[in-house]
């Protein structure tokens, strides 16, 4: 196959295949970390880490061709924001006690909310959900506060990050909206 089929193939796949694909993939991840935080350690634990993050990895690309057609630059930058947190990630660097990843996860959940509210193609409520679980992700920029509000922190920002995977995986997005905001489609079709 030349490279221009290729191209087309990917090109074909449904926006709504894409964002289920995401939502499986956060929840194959989340699963997969509290497995490795309650069951796992060792050589078992180290292969749990790297399945959690390639499947982080990956879905943080899918949100990143999901959510450009809302506004290219900041889909770019919010995956950027969450690759770098799993980098943080997997070299465990936690510098002076701050959890890095999570704060790097925090600013990628709050630009992913903006994006879901100027977004056509979701309901605005996932926007500030997500937002929401971003603002809680980000408490951990001072471990102190972190302390103090943990576990509502934790849950706040798994409640709104799981109410919007949960959509995506189970509702997808809405197709033809997400290809006239991508501009692939004319309105009037």
């Amino acid at each position: 196959m030349s490279t221009a089929m290729w191209k087309e193939r990917i090109r074909a796949v449904s926006p709504r295949f894409e964002a289920r694909m995401a939502g499986g993939l956060y929840f194959f991840s989340v699963f997969t970390a509290i497995f490795l935080e309650l069951f796992l350690g060792g050589r078992l634990g180290q292969a749990a880490n790297t399945i959690e993050i390639s499947g982080m990895a990956a879905m943080t690309l899918l949100s990143y061709y999901i959510f450009k057609a809302a506004n290219r630059n900041l889909s770019l930058l919010a995956a950027c924001f969450n690759l770098l947190g799993l980098t943080f990630e997997v070299f465990r660097l936690n510098p002076h006690g701050v959890n890095l990843a999570i704060v790097f996860h925090g600013v990628f959940s709050t630009l992913i909310g903006y994006l879901i509210f100027r977004s056509a193609f979701l309901p605005r409520i996932l926007g500030g959900l997500m937002t929401f679980a971003g603002l809680s992700w980000l408490t951990f920029l001072l471990p102190s506060v972190a302390s103090y509000l943990s576990p509502y922190n934790m849950t706040c920002g798994l409640i709104g990050e799981a109410s919007m995977f949960l959509w995506l995986l189970v509702m997808g997005v809405d197709a033809q909206r997400w290809r006239v905001q991508a501009g692939t489609v004319s309105a009037f079709n």
